[in-house]
């Protein structure tokens, strides 16, 4: 056991392989946003929103790739890991302007831009958190953080710019200016901070978790001013992070919940919900179900609060809209009805229809014949056989033009056979394929 334990730490371990110093000073060189960076940042901005614009991810990724937006986050982290406030604020004001230029270009984009989004899925996407962002920032920033402290730096970094999306959502944000819609703008800015106090969350603890020195000051004073500012910071930081986790968390679960209890209680006594939605933007959140069919009587209503608290949603987060109904006695209940009865009517003699052609199908299956397996019996009992034809049809006499079914099978031989042997053929096949008329005609 302890030489498994012992195994197990030589693995984890990454102690050996972290450089300090050069990972400082690599995140440090990202932070810096000027003359390059600038433009790199601004035309991957216009290639994230074409992507967006047109639903395009492989255009997304592309310009993820070639954002440098992940530096000041990551800096960030770095700065209150290791107690530099000047780092901190330097990497915030790039953070800032990083920002605004991606805000003001791809809004400008949007602006100019003559292609309409008739489904904007990608920017929909972009537009409420889940708790699967929250994830994925938090993780994708803590490989993000081991990866850069490696010696050898690989792919990863590439990798996490990818996976925690930090373009996209200010690129909706921008549409959202450009269009004046405020609520993709505001979901869309939440998902952004999310993502960077996530990211920065996860630089910080590995930075703390490898033991990063920190800064040293040579007035004690000006060091004990220093880590309050940090230490305030970091609170900053981490409450916000817990909150909005527990947040995004909260809602994650209502959602599902609600899922669940649409796909239970799809069809009601008389009526069926054909639509719901879920509203996080009251608190708490509120779940609107649109039901088509008759008014639910009270005990009805009362069983439909009984199975949502069962799935954890209490009646007064709950709206019941009937937007498809019929009251007793109204004319529109008359029209309405008389359309149902007549889909039913429909329905009963189509489903009717359909039984009956497949009646008849299965009886034309029972009289198929077998043609490749009785060509292949007869020539095992009658090896010289050359050719053989055969065919269901109706054997009709000429007064009173009375008919009687037939299988007619032509056979031809080498050597024609006698009599009995044709005789003792039909037999066989009378039974074979279970007809009491079969002829044979025979061709030499």
């Amino acid at each position: 056991m302890a030489t498994i334990l012992e195994q197990f730490k030589s693995i984890v371990n990454f102690s050996d392989h972290i450089d300090i110093e050069g990972t400082t000073d690599s995140i440090k060189k990202g932070i810096d946003f000027k003359g390059p960076n600038a433009w790199i940042l601004f035309f991957a901005i216009i290639v994230a929103s074409v992507g967006l614009n047109v639903n395009s991810i492989p255009v997304i990724i592309g310009a993820m790739l070639i954002s440098p937006l992940m530096g000041p986050i990551m800096g960030a982290g770095l700065a209150i890991g290791v107690n530099d406030t000047e780092l901190l604020r330097k990497a915030l004001k790039n953070l800032a302007v990083m920002v605004i230029i991606s805000l003001f270009a791809s809004t400008a984009y949007f602006i100019i831009s003559p292609l309409a989004l008739a489904e904007p899925t990608e920017l929909l996407a972009r537009t409420r958190p889940t708790i699967y962002d929250v994830f994925i920032a938090l993780f994708g920033g803590l490989a993000g953080i081991v990866e850069g402290s490696k010696r050898d730096k690989g792919t990863v970094i590439a990798g996490v710019a990818i996976a925690t999306a930090l373009m996209p959502p200010l690129c909706t944000a921008g549409y959202g200016l450009a269009n004046g819609n405020m609520s993709y703008f505001g979901g869309a800015m939440y998902l952004f901070a999310i993502n960077s106090i996530f990211i920065a969350l996860a630089t910080y603890l590995m930075v703390r978790y490898m033991k990063f020195p920190h800064v040293q000051f040579a007035d004690p004073a000006k060091q004990r001013r220093v880590r309050r500012t940090i230490s305030l910071f970091t609170l900053i930081l981490v409450v916000p992070s817990i909150y909005t986790g527990f947040l995004v968390i909260r809602e994650n679960s209502f959602n599902q919940s609600a899922k669940r209890f649409i796909a239970e209680n799809k069809t009601l006594a008389n009526g069926y919900i054909y639509d719901y939605s879920v509203n996080h933007k009251v608190k708490p959140s509120h779940l609107e179900i649109s039901i088509a069919g008759e008014r639910l009587s009270e005990n009805q209503r009362e069983i439909l609060f009984t199975n949502l608290e069962r799935h954890g949603i209490m009646r007064s987060q709950v709206n019941l809209k009937f937007n498809s109904l019929y009251e007793e006695g109204s004319r529109e209940t008359e029209m309405l009805k008389g359309i149902f009865e007549r889909t039913d009517l429909e329905i009963a003699r189509k489903d009717e229809l359909i039984n009956e052609l497949r009646k008849e199908l299965d009886s034309y299956r029972t009289r198929e014949i077998p043609y490749e397996q009785i060509t292949k019996e007869i020539k095992a009992q009658h090896p010289e056989i050359m050719s053989l034809t055969i065919a269901r049809g109706a054997e009709i006499s000429s007064a009173p033009y009375a008919s009687k079914d037939q299988v007619v099978a032509i056979i031809k031989w080498k050597v024609e056979l006698s009599a009995a042997e044709i005789t003792k053929l039909q037999e066989w096949l009378s039974v074979r394929l279970n007809v009491t008329n079969v002829k044979i005609v025979q061709l030499k």
